[in-house]
């Protein structure tokens, strides 16, 4: 079942008891309706919609449901796909929940041979090399490892109509990653490190080794030498996600817990020994009706996966455990509470995250 924070928190006997979270940090039936309905209110509805799209000439000037008749909701290609993927685990997780027969239902409507058929051709068009690489291809593997963990027969039907989308998607990763010389740091979408964790995650259920191991050596490459990451730079003005602590959160995921413990002394030697509360606050958002500026939103939710993420990849007994679960407890309390459908700028995807953060995603099957 998908955990409360405080109770995930818990870990070596040395760590101290996180600080009290508000009643949203508890994934319940409550909330995880919340957080469905936000998905709900959007993975069929087109506009307003942020296409990236490529014109090669007239006949390419269509509506979205035309162009991605899958995933064409929830204003952009990669909301839509994590959109899904919200409804697919919380209609996993809460069978019998108000929202559990609307979610599957959507699930049904999206995932058709022929839908499926179109958005295999879109993605394969010679002028779409880079479409949604790497986050969205990311998340879609997500989508599909989320669809092979579910033991009901609908979602093992969806997985096999989805298999040549997956397929195609892990083609394009498999064939970009030996030509990308150099990581891509940055806070948005075109960031490698937290792409990585979720293509390895889902290489891991998927039972895919030759895309672990190209994750994993590409890894290795690109960051094993890294060190004193400028987290006191983070964040930029419109980051979702962290470069520093995306970095480390996939690292864990590659090294053991003594290796990993070595590597994040040289990488974050900042990180304290202490639960110190002053250490990397929270971001604040000064508008969420701004779709940019609501990404900080999101950044502090996946901050505190990804704190959360670092600690679960430390031996037992490491003292910096208790800072960094407790620094990722204040950044789920800051961020929680936003996430609703106030503004579509952030409703329409942050309750993805929401879930992410609440259900220990990327903890359980990583090594």
């Amino acid at each position: 079942m998908l955990r409360s924070i405080q109770a995930g928190f818990l870990g070596a006997a040395l760590v101290a008891s996180p600080p009290a979270l508000p009643a949203e940090s508890t994934l319940d039936a409550a909330a995880a309706g919340r957080f469905a309905h936000l998905a709900l209110a959007c993975v069929q509805r087109e506009y307003p919609n942020k296409i990236s799209h490529v014109l090669a000439g007239d006949a390419d000037v269509q509506p979205p449901r035309s162009l991605t008749p899958v995933f064409y909701g929830c204003f952009d290609w990669h909301s839509s796909v994590h959109g899904h993927w919200l409804l697919a685990r919380l209609a996993r997780e809460y069978p019998d929940a108000d929202f559990a027969a609307p979610a599957r239902a959507a699930l049904a409507l999206s995932f058709t041979p022929e839908k499926v058929a179109r958005e295999v051709a879109y993605l394969q068009d010679p002028g779409r090399a880079s479409f949604e690489r790497p986050y969205g291809l990311a998340w879609l593997l997500q989508l599909t490892a989320e669809l092979r963990n579910w033991n009901d027969p609908d979602a093992q039907r969806w997985a096999v109509v989805l298999q040549p989308l997956e397929s195609a998607a892990v083609a394009r990763i498999r064939d970009w990653l030996p030509k990308l010389r150099y990581p891509i740091r940055v806070g948005e979408h075109s960031q490698t490190a937290f792409a990585f964790g979720l293509i390895r995650d889902w290489s891991v259920i998927a039972g895919n080794a030759e895309m672990r191991a190209l994750i994993d050596e590409r890894s290795r490459s690109y960051y094993l030498a890294d060190v004193n990451c400028p987290l006191a730079y983070e964040p930029s003005g419109e980051d979702f996600l962290s470069p520093c602590l995306a970095e480390a959160d996939l690292m864990r995921r590659v090294l053991g817990p003594a290796d990993f413990a070595g590597w994040l002394g040289k990488f974050l030697p900042g990180i304290p020994r202490d639960a110190d509360d002053a250490w990397l606050p929270p971001g604040v958002v000064t508008d969420r009706k701004d779709p940019k500026l609501a990404h900080i939103d999101g950044l502090n939710l996946s901050r505190a996966w990804m704190l959360h993420g670092m600690s679960s990849g430390l031996p037992a007994r490491d003292p910096r455990r208790a800072p960094l679960d407790k620094a990722s407890a204040r950044h789920a309390a800051a961020a929680l509470p936003a996430v609703t459908g106030e503004h579509y700028e952030g409703g329409h995807w942050l309750g993805s995250f929401a879930v992410y953060l609440l259900g220990d995603s990327g903890q359980a099957s990583i090594r």
